[in-house]
């Protein structure tokens, strides 16, 4: 189900950036900022061995996952807006399901914007469970977990 996830190399760091770019650019008006990912050196995540991608010959989904000593973070997942409804967000989150367990890491854990009421639809259908919200800065965070 995830088989076709991998690792990101510096040729797809273009393709990182558009899928990012394509899945968070709706977000900026109603949130009054530029999200968090939209910002992020790609090439750095890249060559830092966090970023995952979808899509052959083209990337449709990204993910960027940021493991730490008790959990794994989900620092972003993206999905290109033409590949929406094609089940690329499902085996995303499928995949950082297993890459958690692979790495012997007992939680995953995510924020969101809290105006980006989508994912508060989203995360809890796949067991994540909202664990406060906080704001930082000029992002109001919806912070969630989910134990494997």
């Amino acid at each position: 189900m995830t088989d076709d996830i991998r690792p990101a190399t510096a040729a797809d760091v273009p393709a990182v950036k558009a899928v990012t770019d394509a899945a968070y650019h709706p977000y900026i008006e109603r949130i009054g900022v530029v999200p968090v990912p939209m910002e992020a050196d790609h090439a750095a995540e890249v060559a830092a061995g966090r970023v995952y991608v979808t899509g052959d010959p083209v990337v449709v989904g990204v993910l960027v996952l940021v493991p730490h000593e008790d959990h794994l973070f989900l620092d972003s997942v993206a999905v290109h807006p033409e590949a929406a409804g094609q089940g690329v967000g499902r085996r995303l989150l499928a995949f950082v399901d297993e890459r958690a367990r692979a790495l012997g890491l007992p939680e995953i854990r995510l924020y969101t914007n809290a105006m980006m009421w989508e994912n508060q639809q989203i995360y809890p259908r796949y067991g994540y469970e909202l664990v406060e919200r906080r704001v930082d800065g000029p992002y109001d965070r919806l912070h969630y977990r989910k134990g494997l």
